[in-house]
Order: structure tokens, then sequence, then C-alpha cells
């Protein structure tokens, strides 16, 4: 018989969401028992692996170990999740035992899809073929950009929704800027091969990243969505709206898989049609059980799934689910806040901050960072700033400039 363990709070993953909303919710509430199931021993700073790709970052300062980060008032349960059971307030692991919890919160993150992309998994890391999406990988996105002199090079967006969505094309503008550096540009054929019908979901935030598609000289081709990776001949297939298929040849393809919710979330009772959990998207409340909350990249609310919306969402997930508790009075609304620092070249970022509907949400005054154009402060952020808000403040419940407003 499996065991039992009984919480107050289970929160499902233990990365940026997971975190952060433990360490929110117990800085309201301490004296409730808190778990977060987890199995990985490795905690990420993602938004560095784009860094890491164009040597800024080393792969080792976006790691830390999971042990360090988990609040010391929470209890870690290294398992997997293997199937929810909200009805009954129980979800089961993998290690074979059993948690009930009066009140829930499901952010495990999405699932990288390496396999849907015909021969990716075969390729990645070697053969011309990497992404700055895994860990292991974004250092040899670098090498390539370092010895790659002249040749084609390519870079891929799967269909949407996915992670950062801007990722895809930092990798192109950091390679290409360092290219141009390098002088050897006008010798790399440079294109962009993407799902969606334009290259950025808000279009206030276009006509300064063309000005840099066209410094660089790439190619966009949009509506194309990579199928198949040869890398012994270096040749990428993929297949347009109309159902045409196409290849190109490539010295060097970055690639973004595409993107899922984890199958226990899609085979689960809280996911919508899509798998995603669905949630409202205003109070990141369950659609289907009052007592169960969602956040970062798992939830269906039309938001950016970035780091900055994690760092919005987990006050309000921790406010709200401690109001419906009884433990403090007041509903907080999410206004799909996201963030995405689009990295041009090396020192200067178009910072791109927005909410639902494209809506401008910028956390600056203009004369001090206009998104419309690059701006140096804004590399200073990303590349300084950020990493040490995320280790020191966000992770532990600090919740500067982003403290949430009751709204009822």
């Amino acid at each position: 018989m499996p065991t039992a363990n009984q919480y107050d709070v289970v929160i499902v993953g233990g990365g940026a969401a997971g975190i952060a909303t433990a360490s929110s919710i117990l800085r309201r509430a301490p004296n409730l028992s808190v778990a977060i199931v987890e199995p990985a021993d490795q905690h990420y700073y993602q938004p560095g692996w784009t860094m890491v790709g164009a040597g800024v970052f080393s792969a080792h300062t976006t790691a830390r170990s999971m042990a360090s980060l988990i609040p010391k008032l929470a209890t870690w349960v290294q398992a997997a999740v293997t199937t929810l059971d909200p009805s009954n307030h129980a979800l089961d692991l993998s290690n074979g035992s059993n948690i009930k919890y009066e009140y829930l919160v499901v952010c495990p993150g999405l699932k990288l899809n390496w396999s849907g992309v015909e021969g990716l998994e075969d390729n990645l890391g070697r053969n011309g073929v990497t992404s700055n999406y895994a860990y292991d990988v974004a250092p040899y996105t670098w090498d390539l950009v370092q010895n790659l002199k002249s040749g084609k090079a390519l870079f891929t967006q799967p269909p949407m929704p996915i992670k950062c969505a801007g990722a895809p094309q930092k990798a192109l503008y950091l390679s290409a800027d360092h290219w141009t550096r390098q002088g050897v540009i006008r010798n790399i054929d440079i294109s962009f091969y993407t799902s969606t019908p334009g290259l950025f979901g808000v279009a206030h935030y276009v006509p300064a990243l063309m000005k840099y598609i066209e410094k660089y000289d790439a190619a966009l081709h949009f509506q194309h969505t990579l199928t198949k990776i040869d890398g012994q001949l270096k040749v990428a297939t993929f297949k347009n709206n109309d159902g045409e298929f196409m290849e190109s040849e490539f010295d060097m393809i970055h690639v973004c898989p595409p993107q899922c919710a984890p199958e226990f979330i899609r085979q689960s009772p809280l996911a919508n049609a899509d798998g995603w959990v669905d949630v409202d998207q205003e109070t990141l409340q369950s659609t289907g059980f009052e007592n169960v909350w969602s956040l970062g990249d798992v939830i269906s609310a039309p938001n950016a799934k970035t780091a900055a919306a994690v760092r919005a969402q987990a006050p309000i997930v921790a406010n709200n689910l401690l109001a419906y508790a009884g433990h403090s009075s007041g509903i907080s609304h999410y206004d799909g806040y996201g963030s995405c620092p689009l990295t041009v070249e090396r020192g200067k970022i178009v910072l791109a901050e927005f909410g639902y509907g494209g809506k401008l949400l910028p956390s600056f005054p203009k004369w001090l960072i206009d998104g419309q154009y690059p701006s140096v402060l804004a590399w200073l952020l990303k590349a300084q700033a950020l990493p040490w808000i995320y280790w020191n403040a966000m992770l532990k419940g600090r919740e500067w400039l982003v403290k949430p407003k009751s709204q009822s």
C-alpha cells in the first residue's frame, strides 16, 4: 500500500514558479505545511542560456543545487508526479507514495519535445545542430558561432506556444553580431524559419527588430516549420502552411524544439483540450477545481511564457490561495505581464514588456528605457541585474516591483 502524507499546500514543480510561489506563501503564512514535489537535483536559470550560447555567461553560473533553493520552511519531496487526482485532493508519485493536500499549486513547466522533429535528438550537440534550450548544448552554440567563418546558418522557431518566444531570434542576433565584429558576416548566409506569420507577436517592437534583420541581411521565412534534420548530409527539411516541403543545407542550425504540457498534465482533469492547465487568466485559479491554482509555462492563459511572467504570477497565486484559505483578504488579478529582453547585439537589448492582448506594460519611463529602441541599460538589466534579482529576490519571496494589489 502506498504511504500517505498530508500537507496544507502541495506545489508541483521546483522550477522558478514553484520555489517563488512557495517562498511567497511562507512569507505570508509561515505556519502552513508546504511541500514542493520535484525530482531534479539541479535548478537552472534558463533565461541565461541565451547568453551562454553567445559566450557572455558560462553555463555553470546558471545552475544551482535544488537543495540550496528549497525554502527552509518547505518540505522537498524528491519524486515525479505520475497522476493528479484533484477530485480526491491527492497525487501519486513515482516513488510509489501518495500525497494529500488541502490546496494545490501546479507549475511543472512544459515539455521540450525534442522527438517532435525527426533526427533532432540524434544530432543535437553535434553535426552543427544546436539549441540554447538545453543546458548541456548551449555552450555548443557558442563553439559553432566562433568557428563559422562562411557558409549557411539557420535559426528555427516551432508553432506557438513556446517558452520565451523571442529566444530563437535572440540566438540569431547574437550570432550575427559576433560574425559582424569578426568581419565575416558577408560570408555567412543567415535564415530564420518560423512557424509564426510574423517576426514578433507585439507589433510595437517589430520595427526595431527589423532594422537588425536588415543589418545582418537575414532572410525571413514565415509559416515554415522544421520537420526533419539530416545531420550527416547537413540538410534541414521544412513544411510551409500549404503543406509543401522544402530543404535547406546548413553549416550550423539553431533549433527551438516543439513544446507541450507534460504528459501527466495532459492526461489530468486539470487540462483543457490543448493539454494546458485550464485557469482563470486573471486569478490563475483552476476553472474546474477551486482549491487548485497554476502558473508558469504550463497554464492556458495567453501570456508570454517567460521568467518575468512567473515573477509577476507567483505573488498573485500566493495571495489568492491564502485568501481562499482564509488567511488573508482580497483577490489579486494578473494582467498578463511578460517581458522579453531581445538581445539584438552584444551590449544592446530591445526590451519588450507587454500583457494580455499585446498591451504595453513598461516598467521604466521612456527616458530611461524605451522599448522601441535598442538600449545599453536594458542590456545591463539582462546581463547583471536580472540574474541577481532571480536568485536573491524572486526565489526568496521578495516581491520587488511585483507585490500584488487586491481587487476586492
